[in-house]
């Protein structure tokens, strides 16, 4: 099969990735082989890319050197074949999820990653749903538990996850304020938000409002002036926010709001995302019910891959950014 290849670590994309020609990936009993349509693009993607912060090479991504082909994590495509312990999909279904190497035109993936297309995306937007589309979900509905009527704060809403936290904020009912660059208020509008600021003009904790949630997906602000911008009860989701530091990443604030949270009456804290068919489905709901629609910014061919992160890290996008992977020859003798 055709796919990219990464031999080693590095935090620039240019001339890192080769596309080459390699095995086909076998499957196990408990495992489905999906044949990629499309893949997104998000930050995770530069983090499995680079190994930066370093602690992304414990989690099982490699100490020294790469350990999966390419660093895609989301898919969609269709079931092309299924181990024998599988059940509820069969081959020819089209699903949506994640898994390794997505960047090649076949991978492996696990049941309980895999859910079910919506029916109304394509393939190419329906790539650019798990990783970010899961983040933004258990931000808002398990960490932030945003209720209706509820004030909440969107930092950093016109990337891949903020624009999904922004709409599911709206369908659970509350008042969304979104702080983003001025080239992308009229797209955030359109997604929903009640009031956009623009960051380069005005301060959030200026005293002048205060929110029951705070989602900090993009920003690096700091932690005192979140807590100012907060109720005196809110609950503060350090989403995302990086300073390039090869050990923490910027991770330091998401530390700091642990250990400060059981001291004082508002809930400041972050977490990890998850990855499950059951929020994929959730989410696939949301999407067929109209209540989330997808911010695409560009499509890239699997060629330029290298091109889509490096746009990526430009902090340019308006939306998410996809790959749209290139099909696979015709099928020649048994199923691979």
């Amino acid at each position: 099969m055709t796919a990219v290849v990464q031999d080693h670590y590095s935090a620039a994309p240019e001339n890192l990735f080769r596309v080459a020609q390699i095995d086909t990936p076998t499957i196990g009993d408990d495992d489905i082989l999906v044949r990629v349509h499309a893949a997104g693009v998000d930050r995770g993607t530069w983090h499995i890319m680079s190994g930066l912060p370093y602690p992304i090479r414990l989690a099982g991504f490699g100490l020294r050197r790469p350990k999966y082909a390419n660093p895609g994590r989301n898919l969609a495509g269709t079931v092309e074949a299924v181990g024998r312990s599988v059940t509820g999909f069969a081959p020819g279904d089209e699903v949506f999820g994640t898994s390794t190497s997505t960047f090649a035109q076949y991978a492996t993936a696990r049941p309980g990653k895999l859910a079910p297309k919506p029916a109304n995306l394509s393939f190419e937007q329906a790539a650019a749903v798990p990783g970010s589309g899961a983040t933004a979900l258990q931000a808002v509905r398990d960490h932030g538990r945003v209720r209706a009527g509820e004030k909440v704060l969107i930092i950093g809403a016109s990337g891949g996850v903020g624009t999904f936290a922004v709409q599911i904020a709206k369908a659970c009912r509350a008042n969304v304020t979104a702080v983003c660059s001025v080239g992308k208020v009229e797209m955030i509008r359109a997604l929903g938000a009640d009031h956009v600021i623009d960051y380069a003009r005005a301060g959030f904790a200026d005293g002048g409002h205060r929110y029951d949630v705070i989602l900090d997906i993009g920003g690096n602000a700091r932690l005192s002036d979140l807590r100012r911008a907060l109720t005196p009860r809110g609950r503060l989701v350090i989403v995302g926010g990086e300073t390039g530091g090869r050990l923490l990443g910027g991770s330091d604030r998401q530390i700091r709001a642990k250990l400060l949270s059981p001291f004082v009456r508002q809930q400041l804290g972050t977490f990890v995302a998850k990855e499950t068919a059951v929020d994929l489905i959730a989410l696939g709901a949301l999407i067929e019910g109209g209540k989330l629609t997808l911010a695409i910014d560009r499509t890239y061919p699997l060629t330029e891959v290298a091109a889509a992160i490096r746009h990526l890290l430009d902090g340019k996008t308006r939306g998410k950014l996809v790959v749209s992977v290139l099909p696979p020859a015709p099928a020649t003798g048994s199923t691979p």
